[in-house]
């Protein structure tokens, strides 16, 4: 029988009764190394029948941008929503020299790793930002594990760097900033981060946070804002959201290389979401892009959003995904 972990040493309940996420339960696992926060379905032994659906958070936000999926579709799946590894509640180890231990590559196994515990041999996979970029690693390493792929408001990692031009890097200036070595953006941040969080939140073709809700406005902010462990200190997730693009720019290029040279592709059908508001709408071609990177079956369109497809959409949202991980 599939159960989850019991033993305290690998993972810890957080959540109290009547929390905001109801029908859920928050837990620390110790995978890889590193833990990993993350909300699963409170009711997992009586869902035996039911598929896993593993949802990835994007920057600068935290697992609790699935609060209205989640909400909807616990009836029809167990759920896993991990805080990725630097992000949230789960671990802000200072990045290696190489920043491999930031890459898609280590944030997918530490999915992977988690999934194990939870003895899941199988799972339907969904993505957003970071996460789809994430999600598209694992479904490339662990094709046997992943059944399907939906990926929300990106294109794959590689085709977008290749495209840099003076339009793209005004729009997406982070994926330039963020890299510049520590501490340079850290500081610049933390000069005044939440100022920064809701740019962020707010920009990439949203305009606005007002469909941000309250109580995930406040996670984000108390996330980013955790404390450094020594006073004058930057910021651990502040530190560690760097790192995830130093990975990006640096090692994941690298895996993504590697892999387009082998021919190694997706190999499950995928769906890909993007907003037409955005970045990604306005300037790449997302569907021939991923049916250049997947060997099954590639369908998706555009919605009308910005760039937080989740939270601006919720029900379209629910609805694609419902129709799609069957």
């Amino acid at each position: 029988m599939h159960t989850p972990p019991t033993d305290s040493s690998t993972a810890q309940t957080l959540d109290a009764p009547g929390t905001w996420f109801d029908g859920f339960e928050k837990r620390q696992f110790n995978v890889n190394g590193v833990v990993v926060c993350a909300r699963i379905s409170a009711h997992w032994l009586n869902q035996m029948d039911k598929p896993v659906l593993v949802l990835l958070h994007g920057f600068p936000q935290t697992h609790v941008m699935w609060h209205r999926v989640a909400q909807a579709l616990k009836n029809d799946y167990r759920l896993v929503l991990p805080d990725l590894r630097g992000y949230g509640d789960s671990s802000h180890a200072p990045g290696l020299p190489d920043h491999s231990n930031y890459s898609k590559r280590a944030m997918a196994q530490d999915v992977v790793g988690l999934l194990d515990q939870l003895n899941v041999d199988n799972f339907f996979l969904c993505g957003h930002d970071r996460g789809g970029r994430v999600a598209h690693r694992l479904a490339v390493d662990y094709a046997a594990r992943v059944r399907r792929l939906c990926v929300l408001d990106i294109a794959p990692t590689l085709d977008m760097y290749k495209r840099t031009d003076m339009d793209f890097a005004r729009a997406y200036y982070h994926w330039f900033h963020l890299i510049q070595p520590c501490p340079l953006p850290e500081r610049m941040i933390g000069g005044n981060v939440l100022h920064y969080l809701h740019a962020k939140l707010g920009g990439w073709g949203s305009g606005t946070t007002s469909f941000i809700e309250p109580e995930a406005m406040a996670e984000y902010e108390r996330s980013l804002t955790l404390a450094p462990e020594q006073a004058g200190d930057i910021l651990p997730a502040v530190h560690t959201a760097c790192e995830d693009y130093r990975a990006s720019a640096g090692i994941d290029l690298a895996h993504d290389q590697e892999s387009r040279a082998q021919g190694q592709k997706i190999q499950c059908d995928l769906l890909v979401l993007w907003g037409d508001r955005g970045v990604v709408h306005k300037m790449f071609k997302p569907l021939e892009l991923w049916q250049a990177q997947c060997a099954a079956h590639v369908s998706g369109h555009v919605v009308p959003s910005g760039h937080f497809i989740p939270e601006e959409l919720p029900h379209r949202t629910i609805e694609s995904l419902r129709t799609f991980m069957v």
